[in-house]
């Protein structure tokens, strides 16, 4: 199947079955096989717009479950009722309305940056982000907890998960079918955060159990 034909599969699978883009089959597929997201679980969801990750989030976790979506574009209304998508950075999830102390049993990642057109460059932007999302786990995930973000394939990709792999007990780089076959993105999907190297600073503060899903939502 062209690559083109394979393209149009997951956007008309997209729009048939209600998903925002087709995006929503990679975090599907990665959950397939990884498994990343449980009944029950918290996750936030980081680079949210247009919200497709917030509906398989939403789906798999469950109404005891729920999703903190957090992106610099507005994501439009009508999404579950189990999460939620904020307006902000995600380098400040608190400042973005995430309630401060929360933990979360997954951080998911599928944020770039800009892109150049120099894939030297893209790559090591992209490697930033990755780097931010991975700071993040110290004030937002819990220990054993999962983290999923998106990279391009590059020169610093070894020394990435090498610095995953001091943060986690299993780390896995990934490429779901539903990415198109040209691109360099591939996720890396890391379970068990044994939580912040020595000297680095400790963010995580204990709460007694999972804050309950806001009456608004």
């Amino acid at each position: 199947m062209a690559e083109r034909e394979i393209h149009d599969h997951w956007s008309r699978e997209a729009k048939r079955k209600g998903y925002r883009s087709r995006a929503a089959f990679k975090l599907m597929q990665i959950d397939d096989r990884r498994g990343v997201l449980t009944k029950g679980d918290q996750v936030l969801d980081l680079g949210c717009a247009p919200g497709s990750w917030l509906q398989v989030i939403a789906e798999r976790v469950g109404p005891k479950g729920c999703g903190w979506g957090i992106d610099l574009k507005e994501v439009p209304k009508g999404l579950p009722d189990n999460v939620k998508a904020l307006l902000g950075t995600a380098e400040d999830p608190a400042g973005a309305g995430v309630p401060q102390g929360m933990l979360f049993d997954a951080v998911l990642s599928d944020m770039m940056p800009s892109t150049t057109g120099s894939r030297d460059t893209d790559h090591f932007r992209s490697v930033a982000v990755c780097e931010l999302a991975m700071d993040l786990c110290a004030q937002w995930l819990r220990p054993e907890g999962t983290l999923v973000m998106k990279i391009l394939e590059g020169a610093a990709m070894p020394q990435l998960l090498a610095d995953v792999r001091k943060r986690f007990d299993k780390v896995k780089p990934f490429k779901p079918e539903a990415s198109r076959k040209e691109s360099t993105e591939i996720f890396i999907i890391a379970h068990g955060y044994k939580g912040p190297l020595a000297g680095e600073p400790d963010e995580v503060a204990a709460v007694p159990g999972p804050p309950p899903v806001p009456e608004s939502w």
